[in-house]
């Protein structure tokens, strides 16, 4: 590496995960000036005026929401993530919420909070008042699981050594999630088929357009009567207003969230938690080591692992001399590019070129090292969005 890459830690941040960036080739703290790197928790960075001198931003957890991600795209600034590090705590929390829901635990707590321990009759206030928590077991009653991500994945095992029928959908499964999907779970072809089957349903899903009130006016009356809705994905991925409705009615039994709100929180039938999904030291500890390892080897390698905006880019070294070129997915750039360097009398040993919609990102290794004017030529040319040369040692 050519210098100490200087790293701002706006959030606190694993020490598990800092300590993977060694001292003698990184700077980091937070009071970090001219930050080649941001490593962000919940920090909003929309708010933030985002120094010119960072060349990338690692959010230790899944949704990347705070972090303007398309202003970075434009500059050629990968936003990484850490998706599945959290998966476990998540999973637990959700089984947590079909167990709150299904044994009526948040009003059992609260009556019991509400109990007078001087009471001489406290015991039979008990006995009397616990018929009106009585509740249901989950072995034999069937989960839906709208999203089947890592997380979902995890949630279906669970529920199905629970005892429970696990019907999942999500149009956009990967090879690797379909892989670990378990065989028990019987695949839907749409929502519809889900809330339709369901006596709880859970979602996991991302918050894009397409997605949000996923739950709303239009859906909700496909749900079945009594359903149970857990949102430990996105507020935005449910209508609260249509939610709240149906709980009124009695057309939904509980829901259960992690996004407090006046709405939800006034609610006896919502149980509203404080953003706890990720909130485990061990999830903690894994988001913070994924996002450091992803971070280091972009910068000391220029592969890319789990960026929301770049095309994942993992080339083995072949040589002591790499570029590392971020650029809009336009024709003819790797044309330019490879004559770019033949301008320079630079023999490319291998090239990686890698595409995710409107951007591209390109690994080249040459044989000898590599010029200034020849980055200044590559950087010139129209469409590319930033240049790094990685020489190695």
């Amino acid at each position: 590496m050519q210098g100490a890459i200087r790293v701002l830690v706006l959030n606190q941040i694993s020490q598990h995960g800092l300590e993977r960036l060694p001292a003698e080739h990184y700077v980091v703290g937070k009071d970090v000036g001219h930050p080649d790197a941001i490593l962000v928790r919940s920090a909003d960075l929309h708010s933030m005026q985002i120094p010119a001198s960072v060349r990338a931003i690692g959010r230790a957890g899944a949704g990347t929401n705070n972090i303007p991600v398309a202003a970075m795209s434009a500059r050629g600034v990968p936003v990484f993530n850490a998706p599945g590090a959290n998966a476990n705590a998540v999973k637990e929390l959700v089984i947590a919420g079909m167990l709150m829901a299904a044994r009526n635990l948040p009003g059992a707590l609260r009556f019991v909070a509400a109990l007078d321990p001087a009471a001489p009759d406290m015991e039979h206030t008990v006995e009397s008042g616990k018929k009106a928590f009585a509740g249901f077991e989950l072995a034999g009653h069937t989960l839906g699981v709208i999203g089947l991500g890592r997380i979902g994945c995890l949630v279906a095992d669970a529920a199905i050594r629970l005892g429970m029928h696990v019907v999942g959908y999500d149009p956009e499964i990967t090879v690797d999630a379909a892989w670990s999907l378990p065989s028990q779970v019987k695949k839907a072809n749409s929502v519809a088929e889900i809330l339709k089957a369901a006596h709880f349903v859970t979602l996991h899903v991302p918050l894009v357009p397409s997605t949000r009130h996923l739950i709303g006016p239009a859906t909700i009356p496909q749900m079945r009567n009594g359903a149970v809705l857990l949102n430990f994905s996105r507020d935005g991925v449910v209508d609260e207003a249509a939610v709240v409705a149906a709980l009124d009615a009695g057309r939904l039994r509980h829901y259960v969230c992690d996004f407090p709100s006046p709405a939800v929180n006034a609610h006896p039938r919502a149980t509203a938690l404080p953003h706890l999904g990720a909130s485990t030291r061990e999830a903690e500890d894994n988001c913070a080591i994924m996002v450091v390892d992803q971070l280091r080897d972009y910068f000391e390698n220029g592969n890319v692992r789990n960026a929301v905006n770049f095309p994942d880019a993992v080339a083995p070294r072949e040589s002591g001399y790499r570029v590392a070129i971020a650029n809009a997915n336009v024709p003819n750039m790797l044309g330019q590019i490879s004559t770019a360097m033949a301008r320079a009398g630079l023999n490319i040993h291998t090239m990686l070129n890698k595409s995710r919609g409107d951007m591209a990102y390109t690994i080249v290794d040459v044989d000898s090292a590599v010029p200034e004017p020849a980055i200044a030529a590559i950087s010139s040319i129209e469409g590319v969005l930033a240049v790094r040369y990685l020489p190695q040692g």
